[in-house]
């Protein structure tokens, strides 16, 4: 009987011991998962107002807008995001598409974005044809701690502004326009965190295609919360510019760039 006990105690002892060993294999396998080869996220939102670079794309209206994001582990991505807006403003178009794809690494605390992005309007044209609101951008960027800093350069048209379709003269376009974006996020416990942002935009000849001036600044500042850690995020802004009458196309005759407070919810997922 002392030999059977004797046994059980070893064969309990053994299976602890076997238990505990498993747990620590298990624990380190779990630590040393490799890194996957890709990310596949999207994203959607609804928002009071959309604002681009300070400026409304909906007339003041509401905005739903929703994306796609693919990255690999080398750093290289690729991503859709999408918007409703004004047909007034892109003369038809009631849709944007932004196309963009880069690489992003760090170096150390410092992290460090380039790419480039296409902005599509399909439908624009149907207005006034030979007007085609469109634009491709460069940019390069870079971030440390809470804050970002990144510059986008154009290459085309800035949003189809060109002397000769819009019937002015001297043959100006807008090419090599430039917006430089400064934007600090603070976290806080409990999900909350605080956005500032300020912007400056330069359009290349922009006075000889019909703007009031050739560069504006905007500035936003705002709220956001994730709402118990779900993911799913509250925000509220107040943005504006200091050109308030620098787009005035279609109901827009006070300007798009009043500072009014916008708020939203949306969700990575």
């Amino acid at each position: 009987m002392r030999k059977t006990l004797l046994a059980c105690a070893c064969a309990c002892a053994f299976a602890i011991a076997s238990a505990g060993f498993s747990s620590s294999v298990l624990a380190q396998a779990a630590a040393a998962k490799p890194e996957p080869e890709f990310t596949f996220t999207g994203n959607a939102g609804l928002f009071s107002d959309y604002r681009f670079r300070g400026f409304t794309q909906t007339d003041y209206k509401p905005a739903f807008q929703g994306g796609f994001d693919f990255a690999h582990k080398s750093g290289f991505y690729l991503g859709n995001w999408n918007s409703n807006v004004e047909q007034a403003l892109f003369n038809g178009a009631s849709l944007e598409m932004d196309f963009y794809g880069g690489y992003k690494t760090t170096f150390g605390d410092f992290g460090l974005d380039v790419g480039v992005i296409y902005y599509y309007y399909p439908g624009t044209g149907k207005v006034t044809p030979g007007i085609d609101a469109k634009n491709f951008e460069a940019y390069i960027g870079g971030s440390y701690g809470p804050a970002s800093l990144k510059y986008f350069y154009s290459f085309t048209d800035f949003f189809g502004l060109n002397s000769n379709d819009l019937g002015l003269p001297g043959n100006v376009d807008t090419k090599g326009s430039q917006y430089v974006d400064l934007t600090v996020t603070l976290p806080f416990d409990g999900g909350w965190s605080v956005v500032g942002h300020v912007g400056y935009q330069k359009i290349e000849n922009g006075k000889q295609v019909g703007l009031i001036e050739n560069d504006y600044f905007d500035y936003k500042l705002g709220v956001n919360y994730d709402i118990a850690a779900s993911g799913w995020i509250v925000g509220a802004a107040v943005i504006g510019t200091n050109e308030k009458r620098l787009f005035t196309v279609g109901d827009l005759s006070e300007g798009g760039g009043r500072t009014r407070a916008v708020v939203s919810l949306s969700k990575t997922f």
